[in-house]
């Protein structure tokens, strides 16, 4: 089979194919074939060589990524050959909190997706949806579970509530979707007027443009009657963590999904924006396999809240796909930050 491996850190260049045996599957592994794979934020950290977590040498880069089992391992319980399953970005996290012993990630500390045939513990896989195509079901193991653990851990939203996404990154899109199927009213901000329409499309109620309106935390109150969002999903970090409080209803929540950025090395945030908030904040970190077979099991059985989209218009927003021999293009590509969605590989 044909594998890439990141042989040379700090450049795209330094990802290479290389031919290798296939992996044979352990007593409770499952073999996948790879159908399609995404990439995240994580994947251009981890090639920079900034990501919190250490990559392993030689590590076969990216988290995400779908395919059909192939063989299973004589103790196999949870899948049959056959089967259409998506990995799972903690492989190790299944429920509860997540501990330091939980920690391991595809493509970083495991290998990863960016491959053929990819060795999962039965365990590190989730069914997806039949309704899915491969590519779609690709976009869903880190931006998918992130926008909804965002949602609905902690205080979950529920109908009538506002929620605020920042900007178009593929988390983004996933919370105006999802937070529109759990019935709530979504502002969303973008700096461009064709993105505004396309964000409207998806289901977003109002959109403001941030790059006219720097302090469009007053501008988001406004839409709001003055009372604010009752959660900010929270994508940027340090840049906009101000303008987020300013935006929030006085028990407003925010999700920190972001705290770091390469322009600023704090969150700041001005004793006069908290002055009259009893905001609470939550920092999360994707989920676990419980919290993403939450999410498949919302789109495909729930009643949704009146007036709520439909799991067929739900689909995961996929701006680009590049082929198996196109890995460094597609790296390029997404590094651009040009894409409205996600960017994905078709590996076979």
């Amino acid at each position: 089979m044909r594998a890439y491996h990141l042989e040379k850190p700090g450049t795209v260049d330094g990802i290479a194919a290389r031919e290798t045996d296939r992996p044979e599957p352990g007593p409770r592994d499952i073999l996948v074939r790879v159908r399609a794979v995404s990439l995240n934020k994580r994947d251009l950290l981890i090639l920079n060589g900034t990501y919190p977590l250490k990559a392993v040498p030689d590590v076969i880069p990216l988290s995400d990524g779908a395919g059909e089992v192939v063989a299973v391992g004589a103790e196999v319980t949870r899948f049959a050959v056959g089967d259409r399953v998506a990995s799972t970005y903690f492989p190790k996290w299944i429920d509860g909190r997540i501990t330091p012993a939980l920690i391991d990630q595809p493509g970083a500390t495991l290998p990863g997706m960016l491959t053929e045939y990819a060795r999962l513990d039965e365990n590190a896989a989730v069914r997806v949806p039949d309704h899915l195509g491969w590519e779609e079901a690709a976009c869903l193991p880190c931006a998918g579970v992130t926008a909804w653990h965002a949602l609905t851990g902690g205080e979950a939203v529920v109908p009538g509530e506002t929620v605020l996404t920042l900007g178009t990154g593929a988390l983004s899109l996933f919370a105006v979707q999802f937070a529109k199927l759990l019935g709530a009213e979504v502002v969303a901000t973008t700096s461009s007027p064709q993105k505004a329409e396309r964000l409207k499309a998806l289901g977003a109620d109002h959109v403001v443009r941030y790059a006219d309106r720097p302090a469009w935390g007053r501008t988001v109150r406004d839409l709001t009657g003055g009372r604010g969002v009752d959660l900010v999903v929270e994508t940027v970090g340090p840049e906009t963590i101000e303008q987020s409080v300013r935006a929030s209803a006085l028990y407003g929540r925010i999700v920190l999904v972001s705290a770091n950025s390469p322009r600023k090395a704090s969150l700041e945030i001005t004793t006069d924006a908290l002055a009259s908030s009893l905001v609470t904040m939550r920092r999360l970190f994707v989920g676990s396999r419980t919290h993403f077979e939450s999410m498949l099991r919302f789109l495909g059985d729930t009643p949704r809240p009146p007036g709520a989209l439909t799991l067929h218009g739900t689909r995961p927003v996929v701006d680009r796909t590049f082929g198996f021999d196109e890995v460094h293009e597609a790296f390029r590509y997404y590094e651009s930050g040009v894409a409205f969605g996600k960017v994905v590989i078709r590996v076979a």
